[in-house]
């Protein structure tokens, strides 16, 4: 069984790293449509795009790695510095915790299933990039450890992130499929 779960992710791991991969940061509607494109197999010639990139509010549509995938996902709201809603559960020494919300509607064919927070980064001024702390904040109700959202409906939710104390969070990034798909969204934080 657990060579079957692994052999599972391996191959959706290759299939992630197949292709190109796109960084998405003009909204959904917008023209024209202005995405940051490189093949994965060299991230580092990714270079900012000359558009401006989405603000807070902002809606982005991405795809996954199914045919039939597809969100309209939109960066609701950034609060920094988030509570704990947890006082026994509180940051590192020298971090604090970024709550950022996330409106994830499923504009695609297929039945939308995942772990949110696995796709979801925030980015600070020097590019270093956080993941999601499993932290609950004041902010609001935060995603599940996973949703599943048919198409047509939408699911809402904060993801965590601790982050240290020193650094400004300037984007937020989210991908599709636990952070596997090639197609990232991408938002300023002012």
């Amino acid at each position: 069984m657990l060579a079957l779960v692994l052999s599972g992710l391996f191959a959706s791991a290759a299939v992630a790293c197949s292709g190109e991969a796109t960084v998405t940061t003009e909204p959904a509607g917008s023209t024209p449509a202005r995405e940051v494109t490189a093949a994965v197999a060299a991230p580092s010639s990714v270079k900012p795009s000359p558009a401006a990139s989405a603000a807070v509010g902002a809606t982005l549509d991405l795809t996954g790695l199914t045919d039939g995938e597809g969100l309209a996902v939109t960066l609701v709201k950034v609060v920094d510095p988030a509570r704990t809603g947890n006082p026994y559960s509180t940051p590192e020494a020298g971090s604090r915790l970024v709550a950022v919300q996330f409106r994830l509607k499923n504009t695609g064919t297929a039945v939308y299933q995942d772990s949110p927070s696995n796709g979801a980064k925030v980015v600070d001024e020097q590019g270093q990039q956080f993941g999601s702390a499993y932290q609950d904040t004041t902010a609001g109700p935060g995603f599940p450890g996973s949703i599943t959202v048919a198409p047509g409906d939408t699911g809402l939710g904060f993801i965590t992130f601790e982050v240290p104390r020193a650094s400004r969070v300037t984007k937020v990034q989210f991908a599709m499929d636990s952070g596997f798909s090639p197609n990232t969204g991408q938002w300023s934080v002012p």
